[in-house]
């Protein structure tokens, strides 16, 4: 989003403000689509470094993406495209490293490294200063486009320390280390999440059946003592509840379907 016009970077802040106030699926996805470009750029880069389809790449990127919008706090003064740019990478390489495939540089970018060192430290002595693209490019006999992508492959792998911040700003607080996800505090909203979403299905039943449901499965009373406790045969509790859950299932299939598009 950074190098967009002010206008789109005006309408992007407005939609991640929105989210974060009123967090929904449908802002998230209009947040997702305006920002896909920078999914794609870095899915790019990626690609040239392994064997995996960029298809594949973009798509986990996508995952990252999402992940950076949900944490992204507005008030923070950082750029959402700086913000963005750990989490979307950092997901590539999460699948990356659980396929088994390392991020390899290709081995003409690794020769051009080597050469380039040699090449670097040659211009330095005739020149007596630091040698730019264009330079290094001409005593290596490739393209300054090329030149460039072989520093940034070989950049890419150094290891990045978790103190290092997210965004260039002096006061910004927001590390790498910060981006990572919390596994038990994200175990804990999924949790928290299923519960509500039980306990909706739960209300759209009528109250004999919720009550049946709510002893046998909450309080572990057993069908008979519930059949005592409400008068009524451990039959009609076995069908009540299991009229019970396919009322539920049929309310939550759709639910589901939302919350995953």
């Amino acid at each position: 989003m950074a190098s967009q016009p002010s206008s789109l970077r005006s309408r992007g802040m407005e939609l991640l403000v929105a989210y974060r106030q009123q967090p929904s699926v449908c802002t998230r996805n209009k947040l997702v689509q305006f920002n896909a470009g920078l999914v794609r750029k870095i899915a790019h880069r990626v690609s040239y470094q392994c064997a995996e389809p960029y298809e594949d790449l973009e798509q986990i990127g996508y995952l990252g993406l999402i992940r950076a919008i949900e944490r992204f706090d507005p008030g923070q003064g950082c750029a959402f495209s700086s913000f963005a740019v750990p989490y979307i990478r950092g997901e590539m390489l999460h699948f990356l490293r659980d396929r088994g495939t390392a991020v390899k540089i290709p081995r003409r970018w690794q020769d051009l490294q080597k050469e380039g060192q040699k090449q670097q430290a040659e211009l330095i002595r005739r020149l007596g200063r630091q040698p730019n693209d264009t330079e290094m490019a001409v005593a290596l006999s490739i393209s300054v486009e090329e030149w460039r992508e072989v520093k940034l492959a070989n950049r890419n792998r150094l290891p990045l320390s978790l103190d290092a911040t997210v965004c260039h700003q002096v006061d910004s607080t927001i590390t790498l280390g910060d981006t990572l996800a919390d596994a038990h505090c994200q175990l804990l909203q999924t949790l928290e999440e299923d519960r509500q979403q039980l306990q909706r299905a739960l209300n759209e039943l009528e109250d004999k059946t919720r009550t049946v449901i709510e002893f046998v499965f909450f309080k572990g009373l057993s069908r008979k003592e519930v059949a005592e406790q409400i008068g009524v045969s451990p039959m009609t509790v076995t069908r009540r509840i299991q009229r019970g859950v396919e009322q539920m299932v049929e309310y939550l299939q759709p639910q589901l379907a939302k919350s995953d598009s």
